[in-house]
């Protein structure tokens, strides 16, 4: 073999070594793009994760719901009636300013039919008063007591140094409650210019 001819095969044998590793690192390539098989065991623990996420929250929108839902039925069974009882407070009122109307002198003058006639309204009014609180309704009574814009309102004030600033010192109208809301406020009178009220005196006054 000649000098030419093995330099022939030398530099084909090198040539194709190069090919080989180009190809090597070519497959190399192509097998580390192609993703790996993800773990079932990972892919099952991730599904039970999202699924007890989405229990929880179900879970907690539910328990909302039948929270509200109580709420709900219960104020639709204590204030149901607070429109009806309104009205009735209306009559109430009529039925006391009739009583009032009537002169004490004429009561205590024997006149038989007159003071059956004021029995007979007194006993309506306190039939009706009795059927208002049986469905939750109350009378306010904030004579003497400390006022509170939340259950009274103030119609005047009355100077008065010997009680304590804004005392009500007289009621115009009777207020009601029903549960605790307001189903009509006192009317009252409140006193101005007396001592202020302190805490003690105040928290003694409301109780």
């Amino acid at each position: 073999m000649t000098d030419e001819s093995k330099k022939h095969g030398s530099d084909e044998a090198v040539d194709n070594k190069v090919a080989a590793e180009a190809y090597a690192s070519q497959d190399a390539a192509v097998e580390a793009e192609v993703p790996a098989e993800p773990d079932p065991v990972e892919v099952l623990k991730a599904e039970n994760a999202d699924l007890k996420d989405r229990y929880l929250r179900l879970a907690a929108e539910m328990d909302n719901l039948r929270r509200r839902t109580e709420r709900d039925v219960a104020d639709a069974k204590s204030y149901s009636v607070a429109g009806f009882a309104r009205d009735m407070l209306g009559v109430s009122d009529n039925l006391r300013r009739a009583l009032d109307a009537i002169p004490a002198d004429a009561l205590e003058g024997g006149d038989a039919g007159l003071k059956a006639l004021a029995e007979g309204v007194e006993m309506t009014e306190r039939s009706m008063l009795t059927a208002l609180e049986r469905h939750g309704v109350r009378k306010l009574d904030p004579m003497g007591g400390k006022f509170d814009p939340n259950f009274h309102q103030a119609m005047f004030e009355v100077p008065n140094a010997d009680v304590a600033n804004n005392t009500v010192v007289q009621v115009v109208q009777a207020g009601y409650v029903i549960g605790e809301r307001v189903l009509r406020p006192a009317m009252v009178g409140v006193s101005k210019g007396g001592p202020k009220v302190t805490v003690d005196e105040a928290t003694t006054a409301q109780a």
